[in-house]
């Protein structure tokens, strides 16, 4: 049912780009960030913490209105603030709003102003959800070894596969439709998001396991906080702007990551 919101939702924003993506993106983020405040500093956030979440969602809205070096000095205010603002979790802080902050820039980077972006970011998708989903429904339906009893008990080698071959699998079949580049190139870069996210989610789980925490919030229902849903995706969003970046140039990320 939560699916069934947030789908449609995301890929009319995601079609309309521009502001309105930038708005959702860091409205999100923001939100995101608010989850991991308070879960590093055990309390709501306080006045420091409310000027981090409004900080990272004006850097969002900056991008498309003046460009990513503006964003990139309301992150570098935000990151500074966390630094020397009095709290025991100042680290955390400022780790979390440098990382949320470098995510909403890849993510706006990747949509780009073109409709090659819409293709990119339904491929980065396809890839990650269809790994979390298919991850969770083998690991719950075929169980076996735990994948890391350690940082996430429920995880299993079973899900982990599974949720490669059917990230994989989804995200071929989207290489397919929205570029004519090999296959097989398609083909990798699925398997690697998908490997990449599920990193991503182990990460997050290993960050909430230090803090005590089962989910960052109950947001979402079925989904838990939005950490808990975009935990996947911030690290393969990393992967898809750094090899864009570097094949066509932080300009055309989209292009440089489809085309080959």
């Amino acid at each position: 049912m939560s699916a069934l919101v947030l789908v449609p939702v995301t890929a009319l924003v995601l079609y309309l780009g521009g502001v309105w993506f930038a708005a959702l993106v860091g409205g999100v983020f923001a939100g995101a960030y608010r989850e991991w405040e308070i879960m590093v500093t055990s309390r709501r956030p306080d006045l420091v913490g409310m000027v981090l979440i409004g900080l990272l969602a004006l850097s969002a809205l900056l991008f498309p209105l003046f460009g990513i070096f503006a964003s990139i000095l309301v992150l570098a205010v935000a990151v500074a603030l966390a630094l020397v603002a009095p709290s025991p979790a100042r680290c955390w802080r400022a780790g979390g709003v440098a990382y949320l902050g470098i995510v909403i820039f890849t993510i706006l980077s990747i949509r780009g102003t073109g409709h090659i972006g819409i293709s990119a970011g339904v491929f980065l998708a396809a890839s990650v959800w269809l790994t979390d989903s298919a991850a969770f429904f083998t690991g719950r339906h075929l169980g076996g070894v735990k994948l890391s009893p350690d940082i996430s008990p429920s995880k299993t080698w079973s899900g982990a596969l599974g949720g490669l071959a059917i990230g994989t699998l989804g995200g071929t079949l989207v290489w397919l439709v929205v570029t004519p580049s090999p296959w097989w190139i398609g083909t990798g870069f699925a398997a690697l998001l998908s490997i990449s996210g599920q990193l991503g989610d182990l990460a997050e789980s290993a960050i909430k396991r230090r803090f005590r925490v089962k989910d960052s919030s109950d947001l979402i229902p079925g989904h838990g906080g939005l950490l808990d849903r975009l935990d996947s995706l911030t690290l393969a969003t990393v992967v898809v702007f750094v090899i864009g970046g570097l094949h066509a140039g932080r300009d055309a990320v989209a292009s440089g990551f489809l085309f080959w």
